[in-house]
């Protein structure tokens, strides 16, 4: 389970973004946040990790909780929620327990 060039992207922008947490306000730092995960997302699914893609799809339902939430319970599930998901899915993913989808894709097509 190595870090590549993305994940190196990732902590510096989580980085970023935690600074502007002092400064800003919680409704455009959502977006920037949730933007930002769905551009790793989007980085994630072209360099051919699908599993990947999909969690950090789940953490950008994470990223939008502090301003759809109204209750503590809405925010706990609308937050711990996606945050788990894409937790479990990067582990398992990295861990290679999941099954290689897009290579079982690739294959079907290349057989034809």
């Amino acid at each position: 389970m190595t870090l590549d060039r993305q994940d190196g992207i990732a902590v510096v922008g989580f980085a970023a973004i935690v600074g502007l947490s002092l400064v800003a306000e919680p409704a455009p730092l959502s977006a920037a946040l949730g933007g930002f995960l769905l551009s790793i997302a989007v980085w994630r699914l072209y360099d051919g990790k699908p599993w990947e893609a999909l969690a950090w799809l789940a953490w950008v339902g994470a990223a939008v909780a502090p301003v759809l939430a109204t209750g503590r319970i809405a925010f706990a599930v609308l937050f711990l929620g996606p945050l788990l998901v894409g937790v479990g899915l990067l582990f398992a993913s990295r861990l290679e327990l999941l099954p290689a989808i897009w290579n079982a894709d690739r294959e079907a097509v290349d057989e034809r």
